[in-house]
């Protein structure tokens, strides 16, 4: 039971980290126009 008030944390905090990482990356156009970058890897010339 005494594992809960370090886990309970530590999963908050991770969420917070990766809804962070998924803020900054959606708002520095990480998934802007991602369609060509699949294109490029079947037009290898």
């Amino acid at each position: 039971m005494d594992i809960l008030y370090l886990l309970i944390p530590l999963s908050v905090a991770l969420v917070l980290l990766i809804l962070g990482g998924l803020w900054w990356a959606i708002y520095h156009g990480q998934f802007e126009d991602i369609e060509p970058e699949g294109e490029r890897i079947l037009h290898n010339d």
